[in-house]
């Protein structure tokens, strides 16, 4: 009861940018506005849309759509491809204007965030004052529109901000009956954890939407318990749950840390060559070490990842011989991983290849430092200086 009682204290924003990349190119061209836009592959090219504008999604093209499809339903719309720098540079000016109203605040994407504001809502008189100077500050100092959810959980704060996008803000009931009326009629979907596969199995039970769920557990254990058989005891516990509002979850606003760093390339056509896959991966590789280097740290772990024409996806890793962080180094585990899979003479065709680096430490060696230097530490320090040089040429652009 006294638990129940503190979490309906809380006051969670999310908030969202709407459209953020196909936004964050109209901030630079103003010409395309009331345009669809898409940003990801050219229409022709294989890759994927990264995303669209509202006026995009009007003819169906959606995130993750082949770029050709998109184009076949819209041939007139703007393709451009994804200028990261340049949404990372907007996206850091919106943190900071998230910054300014809550110091709890939870990255959850580049366009995308959680902010605990219970701490600081007194200070704008109430949660809509709240967001809606928030929203006006986005607008003043990233030329973008935002939508926002307020309500008493992460969840709710969530369902909120996707209500009345774009450019909306949704203050959630906080009364139980409100919230669990307000959720009835809504499909399950909107619920965290309730994907495509799962939507449909539940589906073929008859369970639509949230009031569906709701029913259930008005019937009692037995009907729980059916539900516990479709999708599992921990998924029924948890979405019976989330299907009135409820979730306890905070605001985690320590940024948690990097575990990988990849970088992946879909060729065009087909790949048969074997050199020129190669090559593509060696490259993939020293953009990774580049990558990697911008914090102190050591990898012991590299990774190989390949698609093959047929679609068939696998992945190979390798540890280093030693804790590594220079591009000697991980071309060389690229080039390793590579052969083993692709050695000369055998036929293959490669849709996708990938390079990672994971299993991170803050330190170049295993063990307690040695009383004299041992030769390989010095060949490793020295490949360590050559890649920072390197470094240094590529943050001037002259590489």
């Amino acid at each position: 009861m006294i638990r129940d009682i503190i979490l309906s204290m809380r006051t969670i924003l999310h908030v969202d940018m709407d459209a953020f990349f196909a936004s964050a190119e109209l901030t630079r061209h103003p010409e395309w506005r009331g345009r669809p836009i898409v940003v990801g592959a050219g229409p022709h090219e294989r890759g994927v849309v990264s995303t669209c504008s509202y006026e995009a999604r009007k003819y169906g093209i959606r995130s993750a759509m082949p770029s050709r499809t998109a184009y076949k339903l819209c041939p007139s719309a703007v393709f451009v491809a994804p200028d990261m720098p340049y949404y990372q540079e907007i996206s850091a000016r919106a943190f900071e204007v998230f910054s300014h109203y809550s110091p709890y605040v939870e990255g959850v994407s580049i366009d995308e965030a959680f902010l605990d504001i219970t701490g600081t809502v007194h200070l704008f008189g109430s949660p809509r004052k709240l967001g809606e100077a928030l929203r006006a500050e986005i607008a003043e100092v990233c030329a973008l529109t935002c939508s926002v959810g307020i309500a008493s959980n992460r969840l709710l704060a969530k369902i909120g901000s996707e209500l009345n996008k774009p450019d909306g803000l949704t203050i959630m009931p906080s009364d139980a009956t409100e919230i669990a009326a307000m959720l009835y009629p809504r499909r399950i979907e909107i619920l965290w954890g309730v994907g495509a596969k799962t939507a449909e199995l539940l589906r073929r039970y008859g369970i639509v939407t949230c009031g569906d769920v709701q029913r259930l557990t008005r019937d009692g254990e037995s009907a729980l318990s059916r539900l516990a058989a479709i999708i599992g005891e921990a998924s029924a516990r948890s979405l019976t749950l989330a299907a009135f509002g409820k979730s306890d979850e905070c605001v985690y606003w320590e940024e948690p840390a990097e575990k990988s760093v990849s970088r992946e390339h879909t060729f065009s056509t087909d790949e048969s060559n074997r050199e020129a896959a190669r090559n593509r991966l060696l490259e993939l590789a020293s953009e990774v070490g580049y990558r990697f280097r911008r914090a102190e740290r050591w990898a012991r772990t590299a990774k190989l990842k390949m698609r093959t024409c047929d679609f068939a996806t696998f992945t190979r890793q390798i540890l280093f011989s030693r804790p590594s962080r220079d591009d000697i180094a991980f071309k060389r585990a690229a080039a390793e991983l590579f052969d083993r899979e692709w050695p000369a003479g055998k036929k293959l065709s490669l849709r996708l290849i990938g390079f990672g680096v994971a299993n991170f430490q803050n330190f170049p060696d295993d063990e307690q430092p040695a009383l004299f230097d041992d030769p390989k530490d010095e060949t490793r320090r020295k490949h360590e200086r050559l890649s920072s040089a390197i470094d240094a040429l590529r943050d001037k652009g002259l590489l």
